[in-house]
């Protein structure tokens, strides 16, 4: 017997029609990529999300056709998503970091029928035009005054599109289950892979990590993501802020620590996140220049681990609440957050410390466990690690185009990660399992000697990479960037780490470097690292 209430389609424009009803005098404040601040609001941002919906028509965008994206968080690129799924079409946002032949090929890949590209991107689709295949259009997103001189084929300027119409145009009522979004992943192995978001995914998870018990956005909060909305919906806070009557700050192409704290302090951020990549530039200028965080109260870091000595930096020195969170494009993104449970409330300060340098318990939605090389569950002790593998609402089934399912014959979707899960759900990255270091039947895991290593204070950033050994089968190199003007030994990090991993676990050598080489989203990249020390052997 089915229930008797109303079938309601879970669809994405429904965050915007609820804004601009409940929420029409809210703020969207954009860094703009033409300088200058641009303000407007939820009532403007659905008139013109409206008028464009009825442009991408006149453009030929048909229902399930793909809308790419190469832009900024910006109110521009906030409305082109909303406009593409609007009209039942899918917007593709691509990463501007990627390799060239990354970019083309999830360009073609995709079947992009129109590309909207910020100004800062002109120059890097000029010279790949000729390779994209099915591209009939391209939009400039800026207005007429500003519009480049540009070698591209067929192209429009954003706003007069939008001056061309009227606005009164409803969003297509489709089945929830319609692709809506689509973002591949890096493709650290093999051509990258996309993951195809459907209405009913991106709302359930947009509704998840809005909640309290997650990154935490309501109608009193200005939130501002810096994560790029290029980077796997922008972990969902352009859905999630806006469902909620959130103030929205938008950071544009503005990565400067300077700029950014006082963007936040300007605007009154409440709540923010990132990769840890900016904030280890934004506590750095911080504790140069003396300032501080004004309003800030809550920050998500996710995308990879976040040390120790930052959560407590943030929190200590900066009063900011952490929320360690962890999460895959596959996901939706998020996965799991690290808030406080009723047993935590119990733990001293230094013990809740230790439980938010994990990457946090599951969200609602989502079903973990880990298993062992045979696939046998292990128990979540804290203790046992084995593959991480998830299922949920908001996880990918089979990849964009893929003949085959990506999960297990039970239905589970392998992470790639490595993992134990303590018995208060808190689960903590080990490793990717790719990563780990197999030294004489043990595994060692580079992500807590690296963020271990990070914890002193004349280490900007460490890597570690295992290194084959003749008797170890393979063995821990770290390489470290100092923090600039610091002066630290080889010897001083060995002493500095004694005590605090196994001892077999202490590296066999420490190299330092200007540079480590990272992914298109910020992860170090330890794929570039094995290959530049391939032919490294131990002293």
């Amino acid at each position: 017997m089915l229930g008797g209430m109303q079938d309601w389609p879970l669809l994405v424009g429904r965050f915007m029609d609820y804004a601009d009803t409940n929420h029409p005098r809210v703020e969207v404040v954009t860094k703009a990529v033409e300088g200058g601040i641009h303000r407007y609001t939820y009532a403007d941002m659905h008139l013109r999300t409206r008028k464009l919906a009825q442009a991408l028509k006149r453009l030929g965008i048909n229902q399930g056709e793909c809308v790419g994206t190469l832009a900024w968080n910006t109110y521009r690129h906030v409305e082109t998503w909303y406009a593409a799924a609007g009209i039942g079409s899918i917007y593709h946002t691509i990463n501007p970091r990627l390799f060239p032949e990354q970019l083309t090929y999830i360009v073609n890949h995709a079947e992009d029928k129109v590309l909207f590209l910020d100004l800062t991107f002109v120059p890097l689709v000029e010279a790949f035009k000729d390779k994209f295949i099915h591209i009939k259009n391209y939009v400039i997103m800026t207005d007429l005054e500003h519009m480049p001189q540009t070698r591209l084929p067929n192209v429009l300027c954003y706003e007069e599109l939008l001056n061309a119409e009227d606005g009164n145009f409803k969003w297509l009522e489709i089945d929830e289950n319609s692709a809506c979004g689509l973002c591949y992943t890096s493709g650290t192995t093999g051509d990258p892979k996309g993951v195809l978001y459907s209405h009913r995914s991106n709302f359930l998870h947009s509704m998840i990590a809005g909640a309290k018990n997650s990154v935490e956005v309501g109608a009193n909060d200005c939130f501002m993501p810096i994560v790029p909305m290029f980077h796997a919906n922008a972990w969902g806070v352009p859905f999630s802020a806006i469902g909620a009557g959130a103030k929205l700050v938008l950071n544009g192409p503005c990565h400067d620590p300077e700029e950014l704290q006082q963007y936040i302090i300007d605007e009154g951020v409440t709540g923010t996140a990132a990769v840890p990549t900016i904030w280890t530039g934004m506590l750095a200028y911080l504790k140069a220049s003396g300032k501080d965080l004004g309003p800030l109260t809550n920050v998500t870091i996710g995308g990879a681990a976040a040390p120790r000595s930052m959560i407590e930096a943030f929190q200590e020195d900066y009063g900011v609440i952490v929320k360690h969170a962890w999460g895959m494009t596959e996901m939706g993104p998020l996965g799991t957050i690290g808030t406080k449970t009723r047993e935590a409330i119990t733990l001293s300060k230094e013990e809740w410390l230790d439980v938010q340098c994990k990457q946090g318990r599951t969200l609602l939605g989502i079903e973990m466990r880990i298993v062992d090389d045979e696939g046998v569950v292990l128990p979540c002790d804290g203790v046992a690690f084995g593959n991480l593998e998830v299922k949920g609402p908001c996880i990918v089934e089979r990849y964009f185009k893929a003949e085959k399912s990506a999960l297990s014959a039970d239905g589970w979707f392998d992470t790639g990660d490595v993992a134990t899960i303590d018995q208060f759900g808190f689960m903590n990255i080990t490793d990717r399992s790719k990563d780990v270091i197999k030294s004489g039947g043990e595994w060692i895991s580079s992500i807590d000697l690296e963020n271990t290593a990070v914890n002193h204070p004349d280490i900007l950033e460490a890597a570690v990479i295992g290194i084959s050994h003749p008797k170890w089968d393979e063995r821990p190199l770290m390489i470290i960037i100092p923090i600039e003007g610091k002066a630290i030994t080889k010897e001083q990090v060995l002493e500095y780490l004694e005590g605090k991993v196994a001892k077999w676990w202490m590296p066999d050598d420490v190299i330092f470097v200007d540079e480590i080489p990272h992914t298109a989203v910020g992860k170090i990249s330890k794929k570039t690292l094995r290959k530049q020390f391939k032919d490294y052997t131990f002293p």
